[in-house]
């Protein structure tokens, strides 16, 4: 048989420590080899036991989620999936966690102590197996912003490209990666998918507004594409667009999930395929698991798009660059901190 997973759990509820292990010794291929109940107990077992995979919640007494993070990113990168509130607070924490280095994270259904968890049991289980498979090379946080970097306001101005940008796990930081070396003069408009739980994207939107020149909002329904701007899909909502005389706006609906997940970036796609000269379209498609953006990549690259994906190296998950770059339709295949500049390129 296989060596099981080896987790250690960091929360500093008691009921919590318990049904989040009863959750994960419920699998055969995982194993508790730990729990932590705060932030320095979590570091002296993080260095003792060097777990295959942490879980990790963010409020803990002594010393924080985020700190503890940071410690361990720098002195042993290792693997963590974060476990946070289901709040905006949890949402913006949970968000600097994942530019800190963390693969993934679970949100609390209810708040700190959710005794509903269980029903995200399938969801645990499956992104700790994915987590314990990323090298950890690849999580190893290299920050490079400075908090500086929210440039003055420009005034919109037509755009004569739009950028579609497409992710999933490990995409917060590589959306940041890229949007933080697009100058604020752009003449090009962005709509971002990422894949979120609700209450994840408005923080992940003011993030990049706050450490790119770009500025970005949550879409909202009738919202107008702009040059120098970005619009990020709200979690639980689909993003397309329409065309009114040559002015696009933002479309939203609740339709069934596509790919498993919504919003979908097939959605969007194939929207702008039906609305928008795919001449002057760019897809940038970033680390993530599953398919989602083959099918709209393909009619975009048929109506002469052009598309550019993240290259294995730098892709936490080499899941949906991978399928576009086995199918043929990629233009150029890029580390995450050249993806920029080849969209400069192209506008």
């Amino acid at each position: 048989m296989e060596n099981k997973i080896r987790v250690l759990i960091v929360d500093d509820s008691f009921l919590m420590r318990q049904i989040i292990s009863d959750i994960i010794e419920s699998d055969p291929a995982l194993e508790i080899i730990g729990k932590a109940k705060d932030g320095k107990e979590a570091l002296e077992k993080i260095y003792e036991f060097k777990p295959d995979v942490i879980t990790l919640d963010i409020n803990l007494p002594l010393l924080d989620g985020l700190s503890v993070l940071e410690e361990v990113m720098k002195k042993q990168p290792s693997r963590v999936v974060m476990i946070s509130a289901y709040t905006r607070a949890g949402a913006t924490a949970t968000l600097r966690a994942l530019e800190l280095g963390a693969v993934d994270f679970v949100a609390k259904p209810s708040g700190e102590i959710s005794l509903d968890i269980n029903k995200l049991k399938d969801e645990i289980i499956a992104k700790i197996k994915l987590a314990a498979k990323v090298e950890v090379t690849k999580v190893s946080s290299k920050e490079q912003f400075k908090a500086d970097t929210f440039g003055a306001e420009v005034k919109p101005i037509a755009f004569k490209k739009l950028v579609l940008i497409a992710a999933s796990t490990g995409g917060p930081k590589a959306v940041l990666d890229v949007m933080r070396d697009i100058p604020a003069n752009v003449p090009a408009s962005f709509l971002i998918i990422q894949h979120m739980p609700l209450g994840f994207t408005l923080s992940f939107a003011e993030r990049i507004s706050w450490q790119s020149k770009i500025k970005a909002k949550e879409a909202e329904e009738g919202d107008i594409l702009v040059a120098g701007k970005a619009f990020v899909a709200p979690a639980g909502s689909h993003m397309g667009i329409e065309n009114e005389k040559g002015v696009l706006r933002i479309k939203l609906n609740q339709g069934p999930l596509v790919n498993f997940v919504r919003p979908a970036a097939d959605v969007t796609l194939l929207s702008v395929v039906e609305n928008y000269d795919c001449k002057n379209v760019v897809v940038v498609v970033l680390t993530g698991m599953g398919k989602d953006a083959l099918e709209g990549v393909r009619k975009i690259k048929e109506k002469g798009g052009t598309v550019i994906i993240q290259d294995e190296k730098t892709s936490v998950v080499w899941g949906m660059p991978k399928v576009i770059y086995d199918a043929g339709l990629s233009d150029a295949v890029l580390p995450v901190f050249d993806i920029a500049k080849a969209i400069l390129e192209k506008i």
